[in-house]
């Protein structure tokens, strides 16, 4: 099916008699807001949009979809770099109404529906000073974070996303409605634990908490580009020696106009260590000298906050409706060749929007085996995301190859290994990269859960024979 003209005859009328929620199709008011994705570069035109009231809904999705032979996609939060979330002529799945978060702080765990955003389990955990390792802007949605793993600031001291989810409820491609933990179903708890949206779709998660009862420390110091050499390597023989409630990504872009930088450096390229320190406050100052000692900063803003605000930091910079495209790797180790492909690929950004990031990764979740789950990748030391941003669609060429170029200049160093939710729309050969080791079993549980690929629009697991 390659548009909505194709669209099968009969299966709307049989799926608005049978869900509570809207199905809306093109023309209608409400479609374009529905298909609508934080990534503008994805336009493509679903021949209809279930917004989902219910876990219900979604069984009743799926087996039309696939007794009618209908592609089939999944939004969430609507905030993944490929666009999976909408399916050319086919039936999209809209989750976004079925948002609520039910924290039980006696039992420290908290139910999630899957269309929340960051922000809404911050806000709720918050309150009881708990939380839940998420990522690094509140307007990403649970969903997808979750399924291909989850990394942030708290990552290093609590673990990925999957390493507190105690649950789920997912709807099967067979229309079932199952729960899966390690008590039942352990083969689709454990294939959902990074192995992303393919073998059905999760309405609800469920996660524990982890104490947090004080604000983070967090924040930015600023360094002149001149000095990204010098700041990367210093950054780089420090990592392994920081403790764990630390997190420092270094951030290679134009400085935005921030309040406490001068105004002469707006614009200027610089190397951004944004720092979080999620031990007790009293501390943080130990924890942070050494970071602060590298070279001569431009400027510094770090104090305490509640971690809910610290999640906001980034959302200016990463909000809806400009065109995006990135590129990412996993590194064993940063060797002083890479930093210096790092510092040209500074010089040569080729907007304002555009930036490099380098996380530091380490910590709890290598002490988890690899084998415990299917995100794979537990041993990198350092990601790499290059983030391509601008506003012009005449721009798309040259935005596009300056992130590929510096790409393949970075893939000699790399693992292999790359972050599902990382990669854009044209890497769909790199699902055996995203899943490593994992790929065989994942292709066995999908082969039992669906074997006739209705989940494919995402880093997909093709079914073993």
């Amino acid at each position: 099916m390659d548009d909505a003209k194709t669209f099968p005859t009969g299966m709307l009328e049989a799926l608005r008699a049978q869900v509570k929620g809207a199905v809306l199709e093109p023309g209608e008011a409400a479609y374009d807001e529905a298909r609508a994705l934080w990534n503008a570069m994805i336009d493509r035109q679903p021949a209809a949009i279930l917004r989902c009231a219910g876990p219900e809904d979604v069984s009743a999705a799926l087996k039309a979809a696939a007794e009618f032979g209908v592609p089939l996609s999944v939004k969430a939060g609507g905030h993944n770099i490929s666009g999976s979330a909408l399916v050319e002529g086919g039936l999209t799945l809209d989750l976004s109404g079925m948002r609520d978060v039910v924290l039980d702080p006696e039992a420290s765990c908290v139910s999630v529906g899957a269309g929340a955003l960051l922000g809404d389990v911050d806000a709720a955990t918050a309150q009881h000073g708990l939380a839940v390792p998420t990522g690094i802007n509140s307007t990403t949605g649970i969903a997808g974070l979750t399924l291909g793993g989850g990394y942030g600031w708290l990552t290093r001291k609590m673990g990925l996303t999957i390493d507190s989810l105690a649950a789920v409820e997912i709807a099967t491609p067979a229309g079932e409605q199952l729960r899966a933990s390690d008590a039942e179903n352990s083969d689709l708890f454990w294939a959902v634990r990074g192995g992303g949206g393919n073998f059905g779709v999760v309405t609800r998660f469920h996660f524990n908490l982890h104490p947090l009862p004080h604000d983070v420390t967090a924040g930015l110091i600023i360094h002149s580009a001149e000095n990204s050499t010098e700041i990367l390597q210093k950054l780089r023989d420090l990592a392994p020696t920081l403790p764990e409630e630390l997190t420092v990504w270094a951030v290679l872009r134009k400085a935005p106009p921030l309040p406490f930088l001068d105004a002469a450096y707006h614009g200027a390229r610089v190397v951004v260590l944004a720092c979080c320190w999620c031990g007790t406050p009293e501390d943080a100052d130990k924890a942070l000298e050494p970071v602060r000692a590298i070279g001569t900063p431009l400027a510094e803003a770090i104090g305490p906050q509640p971690l809910s605000a610290w999640q906001t930091a980034f959302d200016p910079l990463n909000s809806h409706g400009a065109r995006n495209y990135w590129k990412s790797h996993m590194f064993d180790e940063v060797n002083d060749d890479l930093i210096d492909v790092f510092a040209e690929a500074l010089e040569r950004l080729p907007g304002d929007e555009c930036e490099i990031f380098v996380a530091q990764l380490g910590g709890a979740p290598t002490r988890i085996d690899a084998s415990v789950t299917a995100y794979p990748h537990r041993s990198a030391a350092f990601m790499m995301n290059v983030h391509a941003r601008w506003q012009d669609a005449a721009e798309d060429d040259r935005y596009i190859a300056w992130a590929r170029e510096f790409f393949d200049r970075t893939e000699p160093h790399a693992n292999g290994g790359v972050y599902s939710n990382f990669m854009p729309e044209d890497e769909t050969d790199r699902a055996t990269g995203a899943f490593g080791a994992a790929y065989a079993r994942l292709a066995d549980i999908k082969a039992r859960h669906d074997p006739a690929g209705l989940m494919r629009t995402q880093a997909n697991v093709v079914a073993s024979a």
